[in-house]
């Protein structure tokens, strides 16, 4: 076989991998018994190791999006609309986006890391030998709690992200307040908010299972741990990134705009 043709069926056998073990998660939410502390524990351990990143993060990126849409506005003459077009990026696409990053980066990496290290310790394999599945015990609490926290920061980041783009608007660009709130509330509607919502626990289930999935399969000891956990932080944000345009243009051709 041609090295193209190993390389090709390896993807398809990792993501034949994942898909299969996404299927065990997705089962294993509805098992008895329910490890309610194990979830909490590490619904703990990730928000608070992405709280305080995302907030930082979105401070900037809605401030970026907001002067550069009002740039581009003000050179069309419809400096009116800024408030929404600022809003509803933020909101729809930057919100879920930069959450997912955040959790991704300091909760999925920290989930890779563990598992692979009981991995090569072989106490998954020992857990299998006494009859006890990994994928209810460790990888479902952990994938439900980043989706869980994937959705609630989604909330935090999308208000501040928008409260950074309304203070830059007017402080720095001289914007009218009552013209970037009527503008957004004139053009938002309810479905822009649920999309988001919706990004955000998919994004977050899929930070968790590659996470977990990668952490499962390292190869090469303590080595091959470091490698998983870069290998699952690019994966998800490839991932991330075609979900998104996927979801995006699903949802603008089903959804009409307001006022359309």
């Amino acid at each position: 076989m041609s090295a193209p043709a190993r390389a090709v069926t390896g993807v398809l056998r990792e993501f034949g991998g994942l898909f299969a073990m996404a299927l065990d998660v997705v089962a294993g939410m509805f098992r008895r018994p329910v490890q309610g502390r194990e979830i909490v524990r590490q619904f703990w351990f990730i928000a608070s190791v992405s709280i305080l990143p995302a907030a930082l993060v979105a401070i900037p990126f809605g401030a970026v999006i907001t002067l550069q849409l009002g740039s581009l506005t003000a050179q069309i003459g419809a400096d009116s609309f800024n408030g929404a077009a600022s809003v509803l990026v933020v909101i729809q696409q930057a919100s879920p986006i930069v959450t997912t990053l955040v959790v991704a980066g300091a909760g999925g990496s920290a989930i890779c890391a563990d598992l692979g290290s009981r991995t090569i310790r072989e106490e998954i394999d020992a857990m299998r030998v006494l009859g006890v599945s990994p994928i209810h015990r460790l990888v479902v609490p952990r994938v439900i709690a980043a989706t869980a926290v994937a959705a609630l920061l989604n909330g935090m980041v999308s208000v501040v992200g928008v409260c950074g783009g309304y203070f830059f608007n007017v402080v720095v660009q001289d914007g009218t307040p009552g013209a970037f709130l009527s503008s957004f509330s004139a053009l938002a509607q309810l479905p822009d908010l649920w999309v988001a919502e919706i990004k955000a626990l998919l994004f977050g289930f899929l930070a968790g299972l590659v996470a977990a999935y990668r952490g499962l399969n390292p190869r090469g000891g303590p080595k091959g741990v470091g490698d998983v956990v870069n290998q699952s932080v690019v994966i998800t944000f490839l991932l991330l990134f075609f979900v998104n345009f996927v979801i995006s243009v699903v949802y603008l051709r089903i959804v009409p705009a307001k006022g359309a």
